[in-house]
C-alpha cells in the first residue's frame, strides 16, 4: 500500500478514529483524575468526553468523501454506510445519556470506552464489502457485549448471562467463518463482488450450498433469529439496563445492515425460492423458515412471560422474523423498507429500555410492578405507551409505518415469487398476537390500582430526557416517515448502481 493510500485510509476512517480517542480520553479521563470524585460526578465527565467525541464523529461523516473504496472492497464509503453510521453513533449517545447516574458499576471510564470500542466496531462493520473484515469487526462488537453484558459484577444473572451470550456467540462465530471459508474455496476470493460473479459464473454445488446454510446460521446468531436466539432472553434479562438498551438497538442495527449487504450483494446470484409450493435450491428458503420459526417462537414465548426484559426479548426475535421480510426479495425496495424497519423498531426498543432504566432503582421489572405506573410515574408511562403501541404496529406511530412498508415490500415481488404471501399473513397474524401481550403491560399500567404503600417514582434526569426525545423521535417519525425515508431514499440514489 502506497503512502498516498494510508492517508486515503486515514482520511476516511476518521469519524471511526475519533470514536476510538473518545473511548481512550473517557477511560483516561476517570482512571487519571477523577477516581476519587463521586460517582455521579465521574458519570456526567465521562458521559460529556463520550457524547463529545460522538458529535464530532457525526461532523467528520457529514464533510467525508460520499463515494470510496480501498483494499478490494476492505472500506467501502457510501451516501448509504455514512447513514447508518450516523445512527448507530446517535443510538450510542443515547445509550450513555440512559447510563448517566447508573449505579451497577464503579468502573465508569472503563464501561464508556467498551461502550464507544462497540461503536467503532459496528462503524467498520457496515462499511465494508470483504469477508475478512466483516468476521474481524463482528467479533470485536461480540466481545464488546459479552463485557457489556457482564458489567454488573454484583448480579449472578449478569455472569450467567454473559457466559451464555459469550457460548453462543462464540459458535456463530464457528459457523460464520467456517461458512467464509467454503465460501472463498468456492471463488478464490472474500471480497463480496467477486463471490458473485464467482457463484453466477458457476454452477450450483453442495459446497456452496453449505456454505450458505453456514453463513445464514452465523448471522442468526447475531440477529437473535430463532432457533439461533437462545442467548437473547438471559441477556436482555441479566444485562445492565443500559447495556441491553444498547444491544437491542444499535448491534441489531448493523448486524440486520451487514447481514442484508451479504445475502443481497455476495450471495445475489444463489437465491432460490420461498415460495409455500415450490421451494428452489438457495437461501432464500433457508432464510424463509427462519423467518417463520422467529415470528411464532418469539411472539407466542412473549405471550407467558411475566418479566417485562424477557417479554422485549422475545419480542426482539419476533421483530427479526419480520425484519428478515426485508432482505427475503432482495432488492432496492425491500432494502429501504428493512432499514427503515431496523431503525425504527431500535428507537421504539431503546425506549423501553431507557423506561426501565429510569425506573431501575424501584426495581421494575416484572409485570405486576408497573401496577398504576401511570399515577407514579405519569411521563414515563406516556412513553412506555408510546414505544409499545409502535412496537406493535399501530398507526399513527413509526412501528405502524414500518411494518406496512416491510409488508408492502415484500407483496411487491408476488409475481416473481407468490409463495412470499404466505409469509406475510404469517406476520400479521403474529402482529395480532404481539398486540396482546404488550397491552398486556399496558394494562398495568393504566387500569391496575398500584399498592398502597408505594409513592411518586423519582426518575433520573438525563434517562428522562432521553426518553422523552425518543418518544418524541418515534412519533414524528410514525406522522412523517418521510423524514427519514427521505433520507434514506436520497443516500440509495447516490450510490453506484
Amino acid at each position: 500500500m502506497s503512502a498516498v493510500s494510508y492517508l486515503d485510509l486515514l482520511r476516511l476512517t476518521l469519524p471511526e478514529i475519533v470514536i476510538v480517542l473518545g473511548a481512550l480520553a473517557a477511560l483516561s479521563l476517570d482512571l487519571l483524575a477523577m477516581r476519587q470524585s463521586r460517582l455521579a460526578v465521574r458519570w456526567r465527565a465521562g458521559a460529556a468526553v463520550a457524547c463529545i467525541s460522538c458529535v464530532g464523529a457525526i461532523v467528520l461523516l457529514l464533510v467525508r468523501p460520499e463515494q470510496a473504496s480501498l483494499s478490494d472492497g476492505m472500506l467501502v464509503v457510501t451516501p448509504l454506510t455514512q447513514l447508518v453510521q450516523a445512527v448507530l453513533i446517535v443510538f450510542t449517545i443515547l445509550t450513555v445519556l440512559l447510563s448517566v447516574c447508573s449505579t451497577f458499576t464503579h468502573h465508569v471510564g472503563e464501561y464508556l470506552a467498551v461502550i464507544l470500542f462497540a461503536t467503532a466496531a459496528m462503524m467498520l462493520l457496515v462499511s465494508t464489502q470483504n469477508l475478512l473484515m466483516v468476521f474481524a469487526a463482528l467479533e470485536l462488537l461480540s466481545l464488546s457485549l459479552y463485557i457489556l453484558t457482564a458489567f454488573n459484577k454484583r448480579s449472578r444473572q449478569s455472569a450467567e448471562a454473559a457466559l451464555k451470550y459469550f457460548l453462543f456467540g462464540g459458535m456463530s462465530a464457528a459457523f460464520l467463518l467456517f461458512g467464509i471459508s467454503l465460501l472463498y474455496g468456492f471463488s478464490g476470493s472474500i471480497n463480496l463482488v467477486e463471490i458473485a460473479a464467482a457463484i453466477q459464473a458457476q454452477p450450483a454445488t453442495p459446497m456452496l450450498a453449505i456454505a450458505m446454510v453456514m453463513t445464514v446460521t452465523g448471522f442468526g446468531f447475531k440477529v437473535a433469529a430463532a432457533p439461533f436466539h437462545l442467548w437473547a432472553p438471559d441477556a436482555y434479562q441479566g444485562a445492565p439496563t443500559p447495556s441491553a438498551a444498547f444491544i437491542a438497538s444499535s448491534s441489531k442495527v448493523s448486524s440486520f445492515f451487514v447481514f442484508a449487504v451479504v445475502m443481497v450483494t455476495g450471495l445475489a446470484a444463489g437465491v432460490g425460492s420461498g415460495g409455500w409450493h415450490g421451494h428452489g435450491a438457495g437461501w432464500v428458503p433457508v432464510l424463509t423458515m427462519v423467518a417463520a420459526l422467529s415470528m411464532l417462537l418469539g411472539n407466542l414465548a412473549a405471550l407467558v412471560q411475566s418479566s417485562v426484559r424477557r417479554l422485549l426479548a422475545y419480542s426482539a426475535i419476533g421483530h427479526a422474523g419480520y425484519m428478515l421480510l426485508g432482505i427475503l426479495p432482495h432488492n432496492a425496495p425491500s432494502l429501504r423498507a428493512l432499514l427503515y424497519y431496523v431503525i425504527t423498531y431500535a428507537l421504539a426498543a431503546i425506549g423501553a429500555f431507557g423506561v426501565l432504566a429510569a425506573l431501575e432503582d424501584e426495581g421494575v421489572d416484572r409485570l405486576e410492578d408497573f401496577a398504576g405506573l401511570y399515577r407514579r410515574a405519569p411521563l414515563l408511562s406516556c412513553c412506555m405507551l408510546i414505544f409499545l403501541l409502535s412496537l406493535a404496529g399501530i398507526p399513527p406511530l413509526a412501528g405502524f409505518f414500518a411494518k406496512f412498508s416491510i409488508f408492502s415490500s415484500a407483496l411487491a415481488v408476488r409475481s416473481e415469487d407468490p409463495g412470499l404471501l404466505w409469509l406475510v399473513v404469517l406476520a400479521i397474524a403474529m402482529s395480532a398476537v404481539s398486540l396482546y401481550y404488550y397491552l398486556k403491560v399496558l394494562k398495568q399500567i393504566y387500569v391496575c390500582e398500584p399498592s398502597a404503600e408505594v409513592g411518586a417514582i423519582r426518575s433520573r434526569g438525563a434517562a428522562r430526557a432521553a426518553v422523552g426525545v425518543i418518544a418524541l423521535l418515534v412519533v414524528l417519525l410514525g406522522c412523517f416517515p418521510n423524514l427519514l425515508l427521505g433520507w434514506i431514499d436520497g443516500a440509495m440514489r447516490a450510490m453506484p448502481h
